[in-house]
């Protein structure tokens, strides 16, 4: 069976799993099972127990316990980013082996070898990052390798259809087994991911920020099934920087900070406040005020009648410098789209854009960058870093992008400009050399926004900027937008969490398959509003 793990940098990484399968997986009928994990006992399912980790001179984790008491609990796991939670799934799921340190199951002490061992102890991993082949089927994906059903002359795709769907029906999926998961919506993609976890008996799974991608309907229907596995007596381990969700769904609540376990308790002794203090400390900051008076100076970014054939639609707005205007809109409503269009990644068919009042025709980077334009994408693993690079190398890319044609190192005129936004955005690395995979996901964030500003632009798109952020990290990223905002930028952002939204804009223009459906001033947003316009009402 090829299975995929989570790679120290980031990437995933393919082993093949070699281990003994049950007899019910062989047989013609095999028909996997929910197995009733629900005896409870006063032994706790799981328990970590002083687990430490080093990388080189990172300190991971420092002594750090987790324990699931019974079987069937939700448990959250939360922190900011770098607090230790990856190295601590990853040490459970058996991609790293810990210092120090012990972890039991039912009382029991086991030492995995390696992810295999983990596997045949029933846990499981379904991370952000699908990881199935999209062009097989639904069923294939579930029972990928020798698992599949076999008979006389090779599989059985009858037997295996059936086994899927009921399997898939256990869980309340209207789901075709023969359908191929490329067609599939991304909360369906991770509900195949968790129903092939489940296929191996799963009694821990690991569910790592597995909403970021989603829709609310989505993350609504991906928490239900969560659900569903607590009543059949699979603990889920369950980590998301949405606090929303996570009061939704946990049972227990369990809080790292620096590599140590600060607090772990029922989920109902804990309020937003008092979690938000648990993750991040002292060091807490309350964002400023952002209320403000409609500017009236000139608009800095004029966007007119921009059209994209199936896309975009007779689009027309204004940012004015100091000003935070968002953009809001379910998935698919063009939200994106529009920010790239802007920027030059896509030619409109119809419309013009204006910069500082003269016609902005950009047809990518190096036009945009001298025009005093920049952009956050959505995705900055795959489009706002250069993974294999440094910190340093990342900083400096756009500011000097364009101002060398020949890429070549000048280090002593890059180390003043990467030292101010190292300081400025409070990067957490050991050095600017280090490889930016080295961080965590707060501080590559960090990053991506400060190679951008560090080009001392006019305007500045954002898309989805605090997407898989920890909530002291998000705090701070809000900060420094809205201090580049007071210093006279202009501010074009794309959200989809509208909380981010109201915190931050001056308007908000909400989006519907490709138009502008409402501008809402500050006194006149609020979250059903923007709901309601985001439904395609008018």
């Amino acid at each position: 069976m090829w299975a995929t793990i989570g790679h120290p940098a980031g990437q995933p990484a393919y082993i093949l799993l070699t281990f003994k399968v049950s007899s019910a997986y062989t047989r013609r009928n095999a028909m996997p099972a929910l197995v009733d994990y629900s005896q409870v006992s006063d032994v706790p399912a799981l328990a970590l127990r002083g687990i430490s980790k080093r990388f080189g001179g990172v300190h991971a984790l420092r002594g750090a316990d987790l324990t699931i008491p019974e079987p069937g609990t939700v448990l959250a796991l939360c922190g900011e980013n770098g607090c230790g939670k990856s190295t601590m799934l990853r040490i459970l799921a058996g991609q790293a082996k810990p210092d120090a340190g012990r972890i039991e199951m039912a009382g029991e002490e086991i030492d995995f070898s390696g992810p295999q061992a983990a596997i045949r102890r029933g846990i499981v991993s379904v991370t952000q990052e699908t990881t199935l082949a999209l062009d097989l089927t639904v069923a294939e994906n579930i029972y990928l390798g020798h698992r599949m059903t076999r008979g006389r002359f090779g599989i059985d795709w009858k037997q295996t259809m059936e086994a899927a769907q009921e399997l898939l029906s256990r869980l309340g999926l209207q789901l075709d087994p023969a359908c191929p998961v490329r067609k599939l919506r991304p909360d369906q993609q991770q509900m195949v991911e968790i129903v092939r976890a489940l296929s191996i008996e799963a009694r821990i799974l690991i569910l790592d920020e597995p909403t970021s991608s989603l829709t609310d309907d989505e993350v609504d229907a991906l928490l239900e099934r969560v659900r569903r596995l607590r009543d059949s007596g699979v603990s889920t381990i369950f980590v998301s920087h949405r606090l929303k969700e996570v009061f939704r769904v946990a049972d227990r609540i369990a809080v790292l900070r620096d590599g140590r376990m600060v607090t772990e308790g029922p989920a109902a002794d804990f309020d937003r406040d008092s979690l938000v203090e648990a993750m991040v400390g002292a060091r807490h900051e309350q964002l400023p005020d952002r209320s403000r008076r409609p500017s009236t100076a000139q608009p800095v970014l004029r966007v007119r009648e921009l059209t994209v054939p199936h896309v975009l639609r007779k689009i027309s707005l204004d940012v004015a410098p100091g000003e935070i205007v968002g953009l809001a809109g379910l998935v698919g409503a063009g939200r994106s789209e529009l920010l790239e269009t802007i920027f030059g990644l896509h030619r409109p068919s119809a419309g013009a854009v204006e910069v500082e009042g003269r016609p902005f025709a950009s047809k990518g980077a190096r036009d945009a960058i001298p025009r005093g334009v920049a952009f956050v994408p959505a995705d900055r693993k795959l489009q706002g870093l250069l993974l294999g690079m440094s910190v340093r190398e990342n900083l400096v890319m756009a500011s000097t992008a364009c101002r060398h044609r020949a890429r070549r190192p000048r280090t002593r005129e890059e180390m003043p400009v990467v030292a101010d936004s190292m300081s400025k955005f409070r990067i957490k690395a050991h050095s600017p050399d280090v490889a930016v995979t080295t961080l965590s996901g707060g501080n590559q964030q960090k990053v991506v926004v400060g190679k951008w500003l560090a080009t001392d632009p006019r305007v500045l798109l954002l898309d989805e900027p605090t997407r898989g952020v920890d909530v002291g990290a998000k705090t701070e990223l809000h900060r420094l937008l809205m201090d580049a905002a007071e210093k006279g930028l202009a501010i074009l952002v794309s959200s989809s969490e509208t909380p981010e939204l109201l915190t931050m804009c001056d308007r908000i223009g909400v989006m519907y398959r490709g138009e502008i459906r409402a501008v809402l001033s500050r006194s006149e947003a609020t979250e059903s509003a923007i709901a309601h316009y985001a439904g395609g009402h008018r």
